[in-house]
């Protein structure tokens, strides 16, 4: 592990690097990232061959982690859901009527908790460099969208029981969005360092 804390993340590869100004730098990038957060949870894309769109909300869940690192990942997704905890209309299927704690626990509360997860897990990873070349990439992707879904489906079948077609209803019909947002996942950060490289000379 000592190896891995040697990595860079993105976001330490410009700006303040000590001090006051690199906690000015880290609030904004947490407000920034925050921001994200909350626009692309209610951008949704058609997808061809799939019953549902494919929302943006797990995409920029897992870039913000892979690009931050696990303590400012953390803290950016942690301030996100205080935000929405406290009413705000951020989440992907949340609204002005349903918003806050009730919406928190309802069917996609699970899926919440993995958000947290992911974020630090994908922080992690590339901290160990996994986010430098594609197919690491996808990987740190494929392992991201595990553990997001494992507590969303765990705690869909405790709240409406396992009789219930529990895989139809959180999985299956993501399947198709979340093989895209891996793929361009794969492409786009690892693209980012090359031209990291490039600029450093």
């Amino acid at each position: 592990m000592n190896i891995a804390q040697k990595r860079s993340v993105l976001v330490e590869t410009f700006g303040a690097q000590e001090g006051a100004a690199l906690r000015a730098k880290q609030a904004i990038l947490v407000i920034a990232g925050i921001a994200l957060l909350a626009v692309c949870a209610k951008i949704k894309v058609p997808v061809p061959g799939s019953p549902v769109a494919m929302g943006l909300g797990t995409f920029a869940v897992l870039t913000v982690g892979a690009a931050y690192g696990p303590r400012l990942g953390l803290a950016t997704i942690m301030g996100y859901m205080i935000l929405g905890m406290i009413g705000f209309d951020i989440f992907q299927s949340s609204t002005a009527d349903l918003n806050g704690i009730e919406y928190m626990m309802g069917g996609t509360g699970g899926y919440l908790v993995g958000y947290i997860i992911a974020t630090v897990l994908m922080g992690t990873l590339a901290r160990m460099g996994w986010d430098r070349s594609a197919p690491k990439m996808a990987g740190a992707m494929l392992l991201g969208n595990i553990v997001l879904y494992i507590p969303g489906l765990i705690w869909l079948g405790m709240l409406y029981g396992w009789d219930k077609p529990i895989l139809e209803w959180g999985l299956t019909p993501f399947l198709v969005g979340d093989a895209i947002k891996l793929a361009l996942a794969a492409m786009v950060l690892p693209a980012v360092w090359k031209l990291v490289g490039r600029a450093r000379g």
